[in-house]
């Protein structure tokens, strides 16, 4: 498959509603537009300026955001998925949107031997998974550099742990890059001549404000993209 585009957006779904999650995430982005050299351009929704304050406007823009992404990266993490992430990752199935989740977090959960997650969102194509250990990779980045400064006054006074934690980070953002890659080389899974009544579907089926025409124009624009970028 040829790609016409030489950046691709990713809507970046995750929990925002901490100091950790908001800082975790902001990195994260920026850590893989680094190691991409600018090849992917992640979206964070912490960051989307809502037009409105009420619950339904930010999931309604959310979903025109999610849909008019090229690829989605999905964070998996928690001993509970967050449920706004998971329904995310969904629309993107139903679009057929190429998709990465990543799971940082080294607890088990789920049930099933395979995916640390409920098996619902497992088996789905076009999609590939990281899953890491950020704890341990974080513990054997500090292990090397502790022998150089075992000081822990001087570790703080030298923000050593901010350091070490970014360079897990940096790592986990490789691994993403990578699987971006993958999903992104993999072929469409809808049909050709489903792809117009899919996309008039999602523009009705979340219940948007609004004519029905001017909705069915535009996830027509949006699939129409995706088409001209090679990706459906």
């Amino acid at each position: 498959m040829k790609h016409k585009r030489k950046s691709y957006s990713v809507y970046f779904a995750s929990e925002l509603f901490s100091a950790k999650h908001l800082i975790g995430n902001a990195y994260l982005a920026e850590a893989i537009y680094e190691k991409s050299h600018g090849r992917y351009l992640c979206v964070l929704p912490q960051n989307l300026e809502q037009r409105g304050n009420t619950a339904r406007s930010i999931r309604d823009q959310d979903i025109r955001t999610l849909i008019e992404c090229d690829l989605g990266l999905f964070n998996y993490d928690g001993t509970e998925l967050d449920s706004g992430t998971v329904v995310e990752f969904m629309f993107a199935k139903f679009a057929d949107i190429p998709s990465v989740i990543l799971r940082s977090d080294f607890r088990s959960g789920g049930d099933q031997r395979g995916d640390p997650w409920n098996l619902m969102s497992s088996f789905y194509p076009r999609t590939a998974n990281v899953i890491v250990d950020s704890l341990g990779t974080y513990k054997s980045v500090m292990k090397r550099r502790r022998a150089e400064v075992k000081d822990e006054v001087v570790r703080l006074a030298g923000l050593h742990s901010s350091a070490d934690a970014q360079h897990m980070c940096d790592l986990v953002a490789v691994s993403c890059v990578r699987a971006l890659d993958r999903v992104l080389a993999m072929e469409p899974v809808m049909p050709k001549y489903l792809r117009e009544e899919v996309y008039n579907w999602l523009a009705l089926m979340p219940g948007f404000p609004g004519k029905e025409k001017a909705l069915r124009k535009e996830f027509e624009a949006y699939l129409e993209g995706k088409v001209e970028r090679d990706l459906l």
